[in-house]
């Protein structure tokens, strides 16, 4: 099996590689799938990542999003040492973080369990969910509360990623918390995604 960092850094290069018409058709496509759930209803709370370079682009999701009357949550690293985020607001105002991504001002923080669903970026993903991340493991310690649940109780997982990002098998760790959903510029893929397999969120 390939390893983390030998998966990472392949699928890192194909991202790069890509020209800024790919990525921004695959940032329009992806929003458009999005856009035919029922996922942004009014009212819901919803949390998406400000896309860095090269990541799968979420300025269009966002723009919907905020459309549909959502209300939409960033996340803000609160702790560089321990590795812990919460999610603020939107706001167009911020600053870059040294990571690379836009945070907003806000420090009104709320923690993940409280959104209706959570965009996840991802440098590889599978069809069990599995995901790899840049590997720092905010988002592993941000949603670690799902790996403790007997039940689905929320939030919807969604992997953002492109389409060359879904491969067969990415290599897992006893922390690694799983996606509900996949979504690429090229589909969705419900999955049987919760981490003993016990239920199936294929229709939630």
């Amino acid at each position: 099996m390939t390893t983390k960092p030998e998966l990472r850094a392949s699928l890192k290069a194909q991202r790069r590689a890509l020209t800024a018409v790919a990525r921004a058709h695959a940032a329009s496509e992806a929003a458009r799938l999005v856009s035919q759930t029922h996922w942004l209803s009014p009212g819901r709370r919803i949390g998406i990542y400000a896309s860095m370079a090269h990541e799968l682009g979420t300025a269009p999701l966002i723009e919907l999003a905020l459309e549909r009357r959502c209300e939409v949550f960033l996340p803000r690293i609160t702790s560089m040492r321990s590795h812990r985020m919460e999610f603020v607001p939107y706001d167009t105002r911020g600053a870059i973080h040294a990571l690379g991504m836009h945070e907003p001002r806000s420090t009104e923080y709320f923690p993940a369990r409280f959104l209706d669903t959570l965009f996840v970026p991802a440098v590889a993903l599978d069809r069990r969910g599995a995901r790899l991340g840049q590997g720092a493991g905010f988002y592993d310690r941000a949603l670690a509360f799902r790996r403790l649940r007997t039940r689905w109780r929320g939030p919807r997982l969604v992997g953002l990623a492109y389409s060359f990002q879904v491969v067969p098998e990415v290599p897992i760790e006893p922390n690694d918390v799983f996606m509900d959903v996949i979504v690429t510029d090229k589909g969705i893929y419900e999955l049987l995604a919760d981490e003993d397999r016990a239920i199936d969120v294929r229709h939630r």
